[in-house]
């Protein structure tokens, strides 16, 4: 009779254990559907990086195919420094286990610039310099409002998932600022680690547009309904106004980024920006097999093996 009367009690915490794994489970799959889209995204972009939309329409047509080449020349599904920053960052996030330092960051920015990347911005380039020579985590502020510093922001948006608000603001502005330092560049790189935290989470298309329009209150320079942005530059108004367009106007991941990639110019960070928010939403298992299957093979393992181990480190899995 008493292990009668204790089998009713045990049955709520296993059905509460199973419901805690699935949860974990899914946030683990949306982690990877963030970092996979970042690198599907830069690798389906970098074929088109500088081009223009009728540049890439008259070669193209359609540009949907992970194809390598472009002007960095790039072997089919490899990637550029908007995906290597962000595995640096993601890096450093794991050693720290959880939230890094600026100076940490700084460190893991500098080791990924010693490794002679593909590719460096030259926002990036001079406050990597300046920690080199100068010691100094933090970018003097500076009108150049570039994409450098949302572009890698990913890592911290995992790591941080489920912190108090605050935690997640020091994070991603004290990876940021080791660059860059604008408050255009704050909100809009905010409003993104903003957008996948809400995607992690489940709230669907809604939630993250619902981010998208406050960022646009904020700062109104990003408004995205009106004239589409062709051939957008590195400034990050012209990144987000985008991206956001690509994301409003668009059902499902492969729609959204062929239609950002083939806007043309700072194509690769469009594109890894766009990914990171969509792969949130579809998960892993949602994105386009054929596109998952066409990048390179130790990038998709870095990717899996990288945003596993930042989701698990953050606050919202283990309360999950």
């Amino acid at each position: 009779m008493p292990a009668l009367a204790l089998a009713p009690r045990s049955l709520p915490r296993a059905a509460d254990e199973a419901e805690r794994f699935v949860c974990g489970a899914m946030l683990v799959n949306r982690a990877c559907g963030a970092m996979l889209g970042l690198a599907i995204g830069d690798a389906l972009g970098a074929t088109v990086e500088f081009m223009t939309a009728r540049e890439i329409a008259a070669r193209y047509g359609s540009h949907d195919r992970i194809r390598g080449g472009g002007w960095l020349r790039l072997p089919p599904g490899q990637v550029t420094d908007d995906t290597t920053m962000s595995f640096a960052l993601a890096e450093a996030c794991l050693d720290a286990g959880g939230v890094p330092t600026a100076a940490a960051c700084a460190d893991a920015f500098d080791a990924w610039m010693r490794a002679k990347p593909v590719d460096i911005g030259n926002t990036v380039r001079r406050g990597i310099v300046r920690w080199r020579l100068h010691g100094s985590v933090a970018a003097e502020p500076s009108n150049d409002a570039g994409n450098g510093a949302t572009m890698r922001c990913l890592p911290v948006a995992l790591a941080t998932f489920g912190a108090e608000p605050h935690t997640v603001r020091d994070a991603t502005l004290a990876q940021a600022r080791v660059t860059h330092h604008n408050p255009l560049t704050d909100a809009a790189t905010l409003c993104v680690v903003d957008m996948v935290q809400v995607a992690l989470a489940g709230g669907g298309i809604g939630a993250v547009l619902a981010r998208a329009h406050a960022l646009v209150a904020a700062q109104p320079r990003f408004a995205f309904r009106g004239r589409r942005c062709e051939n957008p530059s590195g400034f990050i108004v012209d990144t987000m106004r985008a991206v956001l367009q690509a994301i409003d106007g668009n059902d499902g991941f492969a729609a959204v980024l062929v239609d950002v990639v083939n806007r043309g110019g700072d194509a690769d960070t469009t594109g890894a920006i766009a990914g990171m928010i969509m792969g949130a939403l579809v998960g892993e298992t949602g994105l386009p097999p054929d596109w998952r299957r066409q990048v390179a093979v130790q990038v998709r393992r870095d990717c899996v093996r990288l945003a596993t181990g930042l989701i698990e480190l953050a606050p919202g899995y283990a309360a999950g």
